[in-house]
């Protein structure tokens, strides 16, 4: 315990200087704004700052983004209870929050999920200081062959759970982000793969243009194809309950805590799942059990604190073992790579200070998110005074930038400009991207490790099973294919139901054919 405290100590002393409170500030203002705009989050952001990072220094820069990360969780809120426009992650909220609103109860759900989040941001970083380190030792047990089948665990269930169940929509990203990994001079043999004879994809698709295209440039051609602009909330806000409301938020709170900071260990974990739990949690356990579904300061509370602290404990896999277990992480990885640092067993004791000092600058952004949330929500609601269509121009302008910045480069802009068809494309065909970053992200390390596995054990593919490890590993991934076939193999022979009576109105459907030839009759 001496120990953890020590290192909290030092982290202080990195994020307390001024430097990096001032990118602590800048993501968390940041990452609350973009969780207000409908259609943005912070995958999207990241992405577009991504390019920010060649000129910020490590420390700062993972500091910056992942208080955007946990700033847009708040931001998610904000929205989703005022005007029942969620995100990903704040889809529970619309549920008990949007009723509150209605209800004219808006300031009491929104201090309810200030108060929340804080809380579970808390309980969360306290996990991350303690679990971070342990989980780096035991890294070092594993072998190529056991990354190998770690990185395969990853896909499976990044692809199921972003999919909304269709494993083979998402294995089917991942492996055309393997294949896009690929792209370029095998740093083994030298020759070119996949190049088409293009010389600027000797090097490789480059990491921004990618995250950059299928995320930032598609949610942004996806938000102006909708041609909705926004709704300014009009509601009164009046933040602060009495002792009993007050004391209705600690509990649940605390069960969404707890919930959260499990559920986002996971690997497909993190806010998206956690606040469903906790919201099922709440339904089970809480005494006012009876209202939430209606209007309940429990079913804000517990999803709240549920978000915010998966979105702080889906770090330890990142920064401990090296597997980013989401989208957004992946990202985070991508910021990593890109200042020439691998997330992993050696970040802990090589880089301390970034370690620690992201732990330390988690619980500052925490109490920045307090202090600017709570009191300030009403006029940051002015957010959606502004038309998307204002800012598109100014957004895609400091894209084209941002790519260019990076090599000096036109061509990455063609590609940049290129993957953003793709990414719109995909969402046009209900397909998730986020299999295909992770895959393009950990396609190499997983070749590396594969191929260092085969000549370890002189090219036998046994190494992969008899190791217990990797041979656990690919038993647990056996075993979800297995249950996932059972089940597709049972719909497929249960017997369909009996059609309901028709209810469709007079002069629509088939329901008007009976009546019909009655009437002939």
């Amino acid at each position: 315990m001496m120990e953890v405290l020590n290192n909290l100590a030092f982290g202080f002393g990195h994020a307390l200087t001024w430097s990096n409170l001032m990118y602590c500030a800048i993501g968390c203002i940041v990452g609350t704004l973009i969780g207000l705009l409908p259609g943005m989050g912070p995958l999207a952001t990241i992405s577009l700052l991504l390019p920010l990072t060649y000129q910020i220094p490590l420390d700062g820069a993972i500091i910056m983004l992942a208080g955007i990360y946990y700033g847009a969780q708040y931001g998610d809120n904000v929205s989703a209870i005022t005007m029942k426009m969620p995100h990903a992650s704040s889809i529970v909220a619309c549920i008990d929050g949007y009723q509150m609103t209605l209800k004219g109860r808006a300031g009491l759900a929104l201090f309810s999920a200030g108060v929340s989040s804080f809380i579970g941001g808390s309980i969360a970083i306290v996990a991350l200081a303690t679990l971070a380190k342990p989980l780096s030792e035991v890294a070092f047990l594993f072998g190529a062959a056991d990354y190998c089948a770690l990185m395969l665990l990853g896909f499976l269930s990044v692809s199921y759970v972003t999919t909304g169940g269709s494993l083979l929509n998402g294995l089917s990203m991942a492996l055309v982000g393997v294949l896009l990994g690929m792209i370029g001079t095998d740093v083994n043999s030298g020759a070119e793969r996949f190049t088409m004879g293009q010389p600027f994809l000797a090097e490789g698709v480059g990491l921004i243009s990618v995250a950059l295209g299928c995320f930032g440039i598609a949610e942004i051609t996806k938000n102006l194809d909708n041609r909705s602009g926004f709704t300014p909330f009009t509601g009164k806000i009046d933040l602060w309950p009495n002792r009993a409301e007050f004391w209705r938020i600690i509990p649940s709170a605390l069960r969404g805590s707890l919930i959260g900071s499990v559920l986002g260990l996971l690997p497909g974990g993190g806010p998206t799942i956690a606040q469903f739990g906790a919201y099922a949690a709440e339904k089970k356990f809480s005494k006012h059990a009876a209202e939430i579904g209606q209007g309940a300061i429990e079913g804000v509370a517990g999803q709240a604190a549920a978000d915010e602290a998966a979105a702080r404990t889906s770090f330890i896999p990142l920064m401990s073992i090296g597997i980013p277990e989401n989208a957004v992480m992946a990202l985070m990885m991508a910021a990593f790579i890109v200042k020439g640092v691998t997330p992993g067993p050696q970040l802990i004791g090589e880089h301390p200070q970034v370690f620690w000092g992201l732990v330390a600058s988690m619980w500052i952004g925490n109490v920045f998110l307090l202090v600017l949330n709570v009191p300030l929500v009403r006029y940051l609601l002015s957010i959606f005074k502004v038309p998307f269509a204002s800012l598109f121009p100014a957004i895609l302008f400091f894209c084209c930038v941002g790519t260019y910045s990076h090599q000096n480069n036109l061509d990455d802009i063609f590609v940049t400009a290129a993957f953003g068809l793709i990414g719109y494309l995909f969402m046009r065909l209900h397909l998730e991207a986020a299999p295909l970053l992770l895959g393009f992200i950990l396609g190499p390390m997983l070749e590396e490790n594969f191929r260092r596995a085969l000549l370890l054990s002189h090219g036998s593919f046994a190494t992969f099973f008899t190791r217990p490890i990797s041979g656990s590993l690919f038993a647990l991934m056996g075993a979800f294919l297995a249950w996932q076939a059972f089940t597709a193999i049972r719909d497929a022979r249960r017997p369909p139901r009996p059609p309901d009576q028709p209810t469709a109105e007079p002069g629509t459907g088939a329901s008007d054919k009976p009546a019909a030839d009655a009437a002939g009759r």
